[in-house]
C-alpha cells in the first residue's frame, strides 16, 4: 500500500511538470546522483523532487528524469535563525560552493535571516526577478598604500603586483634595500607615513557571523585597504567562514592554512615570523626495533602490528612527526631531518652506537627516544655538543641534565596547577579520599592545609552529615575525590548531585583514573557534576584541528590518535625553535607555543628542564569536555 502510495505521488508530481523540461538518464555502473547531477549541472535535490526513491540510492540501468537546467523556477530557502550555508547545503545534498554562485550578489554581506537564496540552480529569468543588494565595493588592490611582507615573498614580486619596479619600490622604502623581512610594512605610494612597527606577525583568522570589514580593521587595528592587500578576494566580499590573514594582536582563534601545514597561535608566540634560514639539523631516534621484527620466526609482521603496543605507539608518532616534517617543507624551514631506529629494551639500547657512527657535532636538536633511561643516556652522550634532546612521551624523571627537556608535565605541576584554579575562583576545597589514596592525602596535608577532609563512617560510606558542615553557601566549592572503589564514586556522585540544590558544587580528580569510566556510573552524574581535571592536552575541536585530522587521514587513512598528534606538536615545536635566530635552547626558556593539542613551556627546576604548560578540563552538560576558564 506504501509503495502504490509513493508511485501514485510520484505520477502526480511527474505529470505537473510539462515533458519537455525532463530528460530521460539511465544508470551507468558505479554512477552517484551527484555525478549525474553535475553532469546535467542540476543539483541532486532536483534529481529526488523527480525521483523521490533515488534517495535510497541508484542502481544500474535504473531510469532517471532529470529537469533541464534552464527551465522552470529555482528553489527558494528563507533563511532561518543561526543557519548557516554548511547547514543549508546539507539539507538539499549540494555544495556550498553552489550556493555561494547562485547568491553571489544576495551573500556579499554574508548569510542573514530572513533571506531568499536559490537551493537549486536558478535561470536566467530568476536572476533578473532578485534585486541585487547595494554593496559597498571594496577598494580594489591597485589602490592599497601599503603591504604587509609574508614569508618566500620577493621585492620582485611584491612590486610586480603593484606595477611597480623594483627600483620604485626600494626608493619608496630604502630600508628593503639589503632585504625583506617577513611582518615589515612597506610603502606603495610616495608620501604615505607608516607606524614603525616590530616583528608583525601574520596569522590566519576565521571570518565570524555578523563581521564586516570595518570591524575587522578595527579588531586587528589595520586599514580596510591593507586587509584587501594581503586577502584579494576581499575584493569579492567578505563571507561568513573565509580564512583571512591578519596581524596578530592577540585577538580570536587563529590558524594556518599554508597548504598541509597546520599551526595554532592563541595568544602565544608564533615562531613562524621570525624563522632563520640558515640551515639546521634534526634527529629523530625512534624505537621501531626493526632488527627484532625481522628476525622473529614466531610471529609474522602482521601479527607484530596487532599485539605489539609499543610498535604501534613508535608508529603513531612517526607518522604525526611526518606530517610535521611536511610542514614545514611546505613553509620552507631550512630543516635537514635524520631519523634512526633506536633497538632497545628496558636494560641496553644501541643509542651509544647509532651516536659514535654518525657525526652528531652540527645537529641542532635530538627528539628520542621513548624511554627514560636511553633518553637519559643519549642527552649524557650529547652533553660535549651541548645539543637539546628532547623527551618526547615518558612522565618518569631522572637525572637533572642541562640539554634534556621533558614534553610531559610533572604530575606534581599538574596538580598544582588545579590549586592554582582553585585559589582564583576562590573556591572553598573540600577532600574525598580512600584510605588507600595514601600519596594523594599526603601531598594535599603537606602542601595544602587548609583544604578540609570528609571522612567515612564505620561501615565505609560517607559522612554526608560532616560533608554538610564543610561545605559553604554562597562560595564555590570544590570536592576533590580520589576512590579506588566504582560502586563508591557512584554513591558519592549521588550525594553530591543531591546536595547542589543547597550549594555550589563542582567534583575534581587529579586525574581521570579507571574507575570513573565504569558502566554502572552514570556520565550524567559526571557532567551535571562537572568533573574538572587537570590535563597535559587540551581538547582539540578547532579549525586547525580538523584540517590536520583531515590531512592525516588522507595520509594513512585512518584519524589521529593522541600519540600521532604529540608527534607533530613536538617535531614541530623542535624544528620552528632550532629555525630560530637564538637557537633552540633561548627560544625554549623564553617563549610559549601552543599546537594541535600540546603547548611547550619549558622551564628549569633545580636543573630540572620540563615543560609546565597543563589544561584544566571539565565534563559539560551537553557531553563534551571543554578547557576550565
Amino acid at each position: 500500500m506504501i509503495k502504490r502510495v509513493v508511485f501514485l505521488f510520484s505520477l502526480i508530481f511527474l505529470f505537473g511538470l510539462p515533458a519537455q523540461s525532463q530528460i530521460k538518464h539511465v544508470v551507468a555502473k558505479g554512477e552517484t546522483v551527484f555525478q549525474i547531477a553535475k553532469k546535467y549541472e542540476v543539483t541532486p535535490f532536483d534529481i529526488y523532487r523527480l525521483n523521490p526513491d533515488a534517495k535510497n540510492g541508484v542502481q544500474e540501468n535504473t531510469t532517471l528524469l532529470i529537469p533541464k537546467a534552464t527551465s522552470g523556477k529555482g528553489v527558494i530557502h528563507v533563511v532561518g535563525e543561526k543557519e548557516t550555508l554548511f547547514g543549508i547545503s546539507k539539507k538539499y545534498n549540494i555544495s556550498v560552493a553552489d550556493l555561494e554562485a547562485w547568491n553571489k550578489a544576495t551573500l556579499q554581506n554574508g548569510l542573514k535571516k530572513g533571506q531568499e537564496i536559490f537551493v537549486s540552480k536558478p535561470s536566467a529569468t530568476d536572476l533578473k526577478s532578485v534585486p541585487t543588494p547595494f554593496v559597498s565595493k571594496p577598494k580594489a588592490v591597485s589602490n592599497a598604500t601599503t603591504h604587509l611582507v609574508e614569508a618566500k615573498e620577493t621585492k620582485y614580486g611584491i612590486a610586480t603586483k603593484y606595477g611597480l619596479t623594483v627600483t620604485e619600490l626600494e626608493q619608496l622604502n630604502p630600508q628593503i634595500v639589503g632585504g625583506l623581512n617577513v611582518g615589515q610594512t612597506v610603502v606603495l605610494k610616495p608620501g604615505v607615513q607608516v607606524k614603525k612597527t616590530t616583528n608583525v606577525t601574520l596569522v590566519y583568522y576565521e571570518v565570524q557571523p555578523k563581521e564586516t570589514l570595518y570591524s575587522l580593521s578595527k579588531k586587528f587595528d589595520i586599514a580596510q585597504a591593507d586587509l584587501i592587500t594581503l586577502n584579494p578576494d576581499l575584493q569579492d566580499g567578505l563571507k561568513i567562514g573565509m580564512i583571512l590573514k591578519v596581524p596578530s594582536n592577540g585577538a580570536g582563534t587563529y590558524v594556518s592554512k599554508a597548504k598541509d601545514s597546520v599551526l595554532v597561535a592563541k595568544n602565544k608566540v608564533n615562531l613562524i615570523a621570525s624563522v632563520d634560514k640558515s640551515q639546521k639539523n634534526m634527529v629523530l631516534l625512534l624505537p621501531f626495533n626493526l632488527t627484532k621484527i625481522e628476525t622473529d620466526s614466531v610471529k609474522t609482521k602482521t601479527e607484530q602490528l596487532k599485539t605489539n603496543k609499543f610498535l604501534n605507539l613508535t608508529l603513531d608518532f612517526y607518522a604525526g612527526a611526518q606530517m610535521a616534517i611536511d610542514s614545514a617543507k611546505v613553509l620552507g624551514l631550512p630543516v635537514n631531518v635524520k631519523v634512526y631506529d633506536v633497538e632497545s629494551t628496558k636494560y641496553s639500547s644501541n643509542v651509544a652506537s647509532i651516536i659514535s657512527k654518525n657525526d652528531f657535532e652540527n645537529v641542532d636538536v635530538v627528539v628520542g627516544p621513548f624511554q627514560n633511561s636511553v633518553v637519559e643516556t643519549t642527552a649524557q652522550l650529547l652533553t660535549k655538543y651541548n645539543t637539546p634532546v628532547i623527551s618526547p612521551l615518558s612522565k618518569e624523571r631522572g637525572l637533572p641534565l642541562s640539554n634534556l627537556y621533558y614534553t610531559v608535565p610533572s604530575e606534581d605541576f599538574l596538580r598544582a596547577s588545579m590549586f592554582d584554579y582553585f585559589k582564583s575562583k576562590n573556591g572553598n576545597v573540600v577532600a574525598i579520599i580512600s584510605a588507600k589514596k595514601t600519596t594523594s592525602k599526603d601531598f594535599i596535608t603537606a602542601n595544602h592545609p587548609d583544604v578540609k577532609h570528609a571522612a567515612f563512617n564505620d561501615k565505609g560510606a560517607l559522612d554526608v552529615a560532616l560533608l554538610k558542615t564543610q561545605l559553604v553557601k554562597g562560595q564555590k566549592n570544590f570536592v576533590l575525590m580520589e576512590i579506588e572503589k566504582a560502586s563508591t564514586i557512584l554513591n558519592i556522585t549521588n550525594i553530591l548531585k543531591g546536595l547542589q540544590k543547597e550549594y555550589d558544587i563542582q567534583l575534581a580528580v587529579f586525574e581521570l583514573y579507571d574507575a570513573l569510566n565504569f558502566e554502572e556510573i552514570p556520565m550524567k552524574n559526571l557532567t551535571d557534576l562537572k568533573l574538572l581535571f587537570p590535563s597535559a592536552t587540551k581538547v582539540a575541536e578547532t579549525l586547525e584541528e580538523k584540517i590536520f585530522e583531515k590531512q592525516f587521514k588522507k595520509i594513512n587513512n585512518i584519524y589521529p590518535n593522541a600519540a600521532a598528534k604529540k608527534g607533530f606538536d613536538v617535531t614541530f615545536d623542535a624544528m620552528l625553535r632550532i629555525c630560530q635566530p637564538e637557537g633552540f635552547v633561548k627560544s625554549a626558556a623564553t617563549t610559549k607555543t601552543e599546537y594541535i593539542e600540546n603547548a611547550f613551556d619549558y622551564s628549569s627546576n633545580n636543573g630540572m628542564i620540563t615543560n609546565n604548560a597543563t589544561y584544566l578540563l571539565y565534563y559539560d552538560s551537553d557531553l563534551t569536555i571543554k578547557q576550565a576558564q
